[in-house]
C-alpha cells in the first residue's frame, strides 16, 4: 500500500487506486499521513477538518470518517489496522516507504547532505528524484482548514528542495539548461530573491552577462515599487562582482559546489574565500520535537522578506541526555538554505567529560579559521578577535550553532552582531542572562512522549522488530524514562545483537540492581552516571544537598514549601536552591512553583543520598516533608468542610513549613495540585513505619476524594490508614478509618464489605461510649441500606443517628440526618413528611453557614417536591441548589442536582431544557469517570 498526498490524495494498493470517498476523508487521511506514527490530538484533527465551523455531530462524523479510512487502508500482516485510536486522538502507523511525503523527505535530506559534502552529482540525482514525486499542489483535491494550514508549508519545503537541486546543477556546470528553468520559476515567484540570484549566476556563466545585469535591475525596480526596499545583501554583492568581472564568477570545476565568495575587505582572508559548511551530520532517526521546531521556525523571517533588522539568538536548554544537540543540528540542516553565506559550528564543551571547556579565544580562533582568516592575521587580543569575527559576518547571512555551552560568558564573544545572522545555542544551563540582556529566545526541551520514544526505537531497530514485541518496547521506554540518550544506549545494544529478543533487553533493565546500572559503560558520553555527574558536581553545596534529598520525596512533583520542609530550611532559603537546580536543568518547573525530575535523575539522586547522607538524616528529612503534608492537609480539610470534627495534630516539628491557606478555594486548589503526592505519601509513610503520618494524611484526603468521586483511591488510602491505626492501637483512629472505608466501598457498590466496616466502627465506638462515633456509624449504615433500596431499614438507622447526634449536641450531624430522612421519606412516597425534614435540615445548614451542605439540602427539598408532583417548586429548589454547588467543591452532588433538574423539566415538557441539564451533568460525570454517566447517557438517548 502507498499513500500519496503530494498532489491529489490517493491510496494505491498493488498498483491500483483505491476509492477514498469525500473531501473530508481525503483531508483526514492527508492530516494523519503528514503526522504518521504520531498521535494527532482529536481537537487538532477537528480544527484541521472543520476550523471554527464545528458541527454538533462532529464526534459521530469523525468516527464515521475513521471507520471509512480503516476499510480503505485494510489490515497489516498481523491483522491489525494501521489507523488506531489513542486516548488523546488517532495515530496512523506507516512504514517510511508507504507515503510519498516520507519518501520525499528522505530523498531531500540525502540530497542535501550530498550537496553539503561536495557531491553535486549525487545531490542532483536524489533531489531531482524527490521533486519528481510531486504530481501537483499538495493535497490538491482537498479543501478546508487543512489546506490553508499545510499546503503553504509543503510548498515552501518543495521550493527549498528545488533551490538545493538548482545549486547542485550549478555546481555541475548546467548553466544553460538552468537559465530557461529559472526564468520560468522567477516569473512564478517574482519576489523570491534566492531564485533571481541563481538566475543571474546561470545567465552570467552562460555568457549572457547583459541579461544577468538586467535581471538585477528588474528585481531592484520590483522591490522598490512593491516594498520600498533594496535587494538583499547577497544579491547586491553578486551584482557588484558581475560589474567588476570578478574572476571567481567563472565556471567552477564540475566537481566543486558553488561558493560565491565575499571580497576580503582587508580582513586578511585567504586568497580563495571560504563559505563554511560546518554543521555535523544529522541523524536519520530524529523524532518529535514539533513544538520546539515550530518555535525555532518562528525566529526566521518570511522567505519573501528581507533579512531581519537585528541578529536573532535562540538558546535551546534541557537536562543531560535530552537531545538538545540533535534538535539543533536537525533544525540547522532544515534551514541551512536560508543562510547562503555559511554555517558555523563550535562544540564549546561546556559539560565535556574530559573537563575542558573551550575558552572564548579558542572558540573565536576556530570560527576565524573557518571563515578563511590566515592564522598569522588573527589578533592576539580576544576583544580584537571578536571584533574581526563580527566584521567578517557583517552584511552576511550566517547560521552560528554554538553547542554545549557552559554559561553566558562562554557564548557572548561568539554572538554575531549583523542583521541576517542567527545564533543557535545549546546548553544544560538555561542561560537566563542571554535571555535578559541579549533578548535570546528560550526553547526548553522535555522528555519525549511515549509515542515518540517508541518511534525512535523503531527507526533505529526497524519497525517490524519493534512492532513484534510491544510489551517489551513499553518496558524499555518506561525504564529509560523517555530520555533520548537512555533510549539511544538501549537501541545501540539491541542493534549490535539483532538476534536477541527485545524482551531480553527489557529484562536486563528490570533486573539491574540499580536503575542506572543498565546504562553503565566505558564511554563517559553515554554512561548516564557520568553524564549526570557533570551537572551535579558543578552545583553549590546547598543546591547539591537539596538535589540529593529530593530523591526521598514521595510524589511526582514538589512544591516550594514541601522542598523547604525536606531540607529543613525556610522558604526564602529554598527558593534560590530550586532556581539553581532549575537553571542547571536538574529540575523542571513544569508549573509555577512545582518542580519535578525524571525517573533516571531521581535514581541518580537516590544513589547520592544513600552515599552522602546518614540514615538518621534521611529519615528526619522524610519525617519533615510528611509532617508538611499532614499539617497543611489538616488545615485544608477543615477549610473545605468546617463542620468536620477536628483531629488534634499538635504543632509541626522544627523545620517544617505549613502552607498558609486562608479560604476553601485555596484549600481546594491545594488538594487538586497535591493529590498525586498525598496518595504516594500515605503509602510511603506506612512503608517506612511513619504510622501517625500515614493515618493523618489519609484523614485529610477523605472529603476531597469522596467529593471528587475518587472512591478507589479513597478505599486504598483508608485501608493503609486502618492498618496504621491498628499498629498504633488508637481506637478513635480505627473508628474513623472503618467509617471512611465503609463509605468508599458503598460508593463502589461493595455493600456487604461496607456494612462490615460500618458495623465494626459501631462496636468500637460503643466500647468507648462515643456517641458521635455511634451516630456516624448509624448514618453510614443508613446510607448503605438506602443505596440498596432498603429504605425502611435506612430510616431506622437515620433516626438512631439523629437521636445520638442530638445527645452529643452535634448540630451538623443533626442537619445531615434530617436531610437524609427527607430523601428517604421522598423515596417511600411520604412527600409532605419529606418536605418538613428537608426544610428543618436546610434551616440548620443555613445556621451553620455551610454553602455546600445548603446546596445539598436544596436538592433534597427539590426532590421531595418533585415526588409530590410539584415540578415548578422542584425546579426552583434545584436552581437554588446549583447556585450554591457550582464551586467545583462537590461535583458529584452538582451532577446529581443537574440530573434532578432535567427530570423536573422533562415532567414539565421542557424537553430541550431537560436535555441541556442532562448534558451538563454528563460532562461532569464523564470527566470524573463516574459510573452514573451511563444512566444519564441513557436519559439523553430516550428522553426520559
Amino acid at each position: 500500500m502507498e499513500i500519496r498526498i503530494l498532489g491529489p490524495v490517493e491510496v494505491r494498493r498493488d498498483g491500483a487506486t483505491v476509492p477514498l470517498g469525500g473531501a473530508k476523508h481525503r483531508a483526514l487521511l492527508a492530516l494523519l499521513t503528514l503526522n504518521a506514527n504520531r498521535v494527532v490530538p482529536l481537537d487538532r484533527l477537528i480544527a484541521a477538518l472543520w476550523g471554527d465551523a464545528v458541527p454538533a455531530t462532529v464526534a459521530n462524523q469523525v468516527q464515521q470518517a475513521v471507520s471509512k479510512l480503516r476499510r480503505v487502508l485494510g489490515e497489516d500482516a498481523t491483522g491489525a489496522s494501521p489507523l488506531v485510536r489513542r486516548s488523546a486522538g488517532y495515530v496512523l502507523w506507516l512504514d517510511e516507504a508507504a507515503s510519498d511525503v516520507a519518501a520525499f523527505e528522505r530523498l531531500a535530506e540525502r540530497g542535501r547532505a550530498a550537496l553539503v559534502e561536495g557531491r553535486p552529482s549525487d545531490a542532483a540525482r536524489d533531489l531531482g528524484a524527490a521533486l519528481d514525486l510531486w504530481r501537483g499542489p499538495a493535497c490538491g483535491d482537498t479543501t478546508g482548514p487543512l489546506v490553508i494550514l499545510e499546503r503553504p508549508r509543503l510548498e515552501e519545503r518543495r521550493l527549498a528542495v528545488l533551490h538545493d537541486r538548482i545549486d547542485a546543477d550549478l555546481a555541475l556546470g548546467r548553466h544553460a539548461e538552468l537559465a530557461g528553468e529559472l526564468t520560468a520559476l522567477v516569473a512564478g515567484h517574482p519576489l523570491r530573491e534566492s531564485l533571481r540570484e541563481r538566475l543571474m549566476l546561470a545567465l552570467y556563466r552562460s555568457g549572457r552577462q547583459a541579461e544577468a545585469l538586467e535581471e538585477y535591475q528588474r528585481l531592484y525596480r520590483l522591490l522598490d515599487e512593491e516594498l520600498g526596499v533594496q535587494p538583499c545583501p547577497s544579491v547586491r554583492r553578486l551584482h557588484r562582482r558581475m560589474l567588476a568581472g570578478a574572476p571567481d564568477l567563472d565556471v567552477p570545476p564540475a566537481s566543486s559546489p558553488p561558493a560565491p565568495p565575499d571580497p576580503s575587505g582587508g580582513h586578511g582572508l585567504r586568497e580563495t574565500p571560504v563559505v563554511p559548511r560546518q554543521l555535523p551530520a544529522g541523524t536519520g532517526d530524529f523524532v518529535g520535537r514539533d513544538e520546539q521546531v515550530k518555535l525555532l521556525d518562528g525566529l526566521l523571517p518570511d522567505a519573501e522578506s528581507p533579512a531581519p533588522r537585528a541578529v536573532v539568538i535562540s538558546a535551546v536548554s534541557g537536562t543531560a541526555g535530552i537531545g538538545k544537540t540533535a534538535l539543533a543540528v536537525h533544525w540547522a540542516h532544515r534551514v541551512a538554505g536560508r543562510f547562503p553565506d555559511g554555517q558555523l559550528y563550535v562544540n564549546l564543551r561546556g559539560f565535556d567529560p574530559a573537563g575542558h571547556a573551550l575558552t572564548p579565544a579558542e572558540s573565536l580562533r576556530r570560527c576565524l579559521d573557518a571563515l578563511g582568516v590566515s592564522p598569522r592575521r588573527i589578533p592576539a587580543d580576544v576583544d580584537a578577535q571578536a571584533g574581526l569575527y563580527r566584521s567578517l559576518l557583517s552584511g552576511k547571512r550566517v547560521l552560528v550553532l554554538l553547542d554545549n555551552a557552559r554559561d553566558e560568558e562562554q557564548v557572548r564573544p561568539l554572538l554575531p552582531a549583523s542583521p541576517g545572522c542567527l545564533a543557535l545555542i545549546t546548553s544544560r544551563d538555561r542561560l537566563a542572562g542571554l535571555v535578559a540582556t541579549e533578548a535570546a529566545r528560550p526553547v526548553d526541551l522535555g522528555l519525549l512522549t511515549g509515542a515518540e520514544a517508541r518511534e525512535l526505537l523503531a527507526r533505529r531497530l526497524g519497525h517490524d522488530r519493534v512492532a513484534a514485541e510491544p510489551q517489551a518496547v513499553d518496558t524499555i521506554v518506561s525504564r529509560c524514562a523517555r530520555l533520548p540518550l537512555a533510549l539511544a544506549v538501549m537501541a545501540a545494544r539491541a542493534a549490535v545483537q539483532p538476534g536477541f529478543p527485545l524482551r531480553a533487553l527489557a529484562g536486563q533493565l528490570c533486573d539491574a540492581p540499580a536503575a542506572l546500572d543498565a546504562f553503565a559503560g566505558t564511554d563517559p558520553a553515554t554512561d548516564l552516571r557520568a553524564v549526570f555527574s557533570l551537572s551535579y558536581t558543578r552545583l553549590p553545596a546547598g543546591a547539591a544537598r537539596l538535589f540529593r534529598l529530593l530523591a526521598l520525596h514521595p510524589g511526582p512533583d514538589v512544591s516550594v514549601a514541601a522542598a523547604a520542609g525536606l531540607a529543613g530550611v525556610p522558604v526564602a532559603e529554598v527558593r534560590p536552591l530550586l532556581n539553581t537546580l532549575t537553571a542547571a536543568q536538574l529540575l523542571v518547573e513544569h508549573r509555577p512553583g512545582r518542580f519535578s525530575f525524571h525517573d533516571l535523575l531521581r535514581a541518580y539522586a537516590g544513589e547520592l543520598v544513600r552515599d552522602q547522607e546518614t540514615g538518621a538524616g534521611s529519615r528526619e528529612a522524610l519525617r519533615r516533608v510528611l509532617d508538611h503534608y499532614a499539617h497543611t492537609g489538616h488545615r485544608a480539610a477543615l477549610l473545605i468542610n468546617p463542620a468536620r470534627s477536628a483531629i488534634e495534630f499538635g504543632d509541626p516539628a522544627h523545620g517544617v513549613t505549613v502552607d498558609e491557606l486562608t479560604d476553601d478555594r485555596q484549600a481546594r486548589t491545594w488538594f487538586l495540585c497535591e493529590r498525586p503526592v498525598l496518595l504516594a505519601a500515605v503509602g510511603r509513610a506506612a512503608a517506612e513505619r511513619f504510622d501517625t503520618a500515614a493515618w493523618r494524611i489519609a484523614w485529610t484526603l477523605e472529603n476531597h476524594l469522596d467529593w471528587q468521586a475518587q472512591w478507589g483511591d479513597l478505599a486504598g488510602t483508608q485501608r493503609v490508614a486502618l492498618a496504621a491505626a491498628e499498629r498504633l492501637g488508637d481506637v478513635l483512629q480505627q473508628v474513623l478509618s472503618h467509617l471512611a472505608l465503609g463509605c468508599a466501598l458503598c460508593s463502589l457498590g461493595r455493600y456487604d464489605e461496607a456494612r462490615t466496616h460500618a458495623g465494626r466502627a459501631m462496636e468500637l465506638a460503643a466500647d468507648r461510649a462515643d456517641e458521635r462515633g455511634q451516630a456516624e456509624a448509624h448514618h453510614t449504615l443508613a446510607w448503605i441500606h438506602g443505596q440498596r433500596g432498603e429504605f425502611g431499614e435506612a430510616v431506622r438507622h437515620t433516626r438512631l443517628a439523629l437521636d445520638l447526634y442530638r445527645a452529643a449536641d452535634v448540630l451538623f450531624g443533626q442537619a445531615e440526618a434530617l436531610d437524609g430522612l427527607g430523601r428517604l421519606y421522598a423515596e417511600l412516597g411520604e412527600g409532605d413528611r419529606a418536605v418538613r425534614c428537608c426544610r428543618q435540615a436546610l434551616a440548620l445548614f443555613e445556621r451553620i453557614g455551610d454553602p455546600r451542605a445548603q446546596g445539598g439540602a436544596w436538592d433534597s427539598l427539590g426532590y421531595a417536591h418533585h415526588r409530590l408532583g410539584r415540578h415548578d417548586e422542584a425546579v426552583t429548589c434545584y436552581r437554588r441548589a446549583l447556585a450554591l454547588l457550582r464551586t467545583g467543591l462537590d461535583p458529584v452532588t452538582e451532577a446529581e442536582t443537574l440530573v434532578h433538574l432535567g427530570d423536573a423539566y422533562a415532567a414539565l415538557r421542557g424537553d430541550e431544557q431537560a436535555r441541556q441539564a442532562w448534558r451538563d451533568a454528563l460532562a461532569i460525570l464523564d470527566e470524573l469517570g463516574h459510573p452514573g454517566a451511563g444512566r444519564v447517557r441513557a436519559k439523553l438517548h430516550t428522553g426520559d
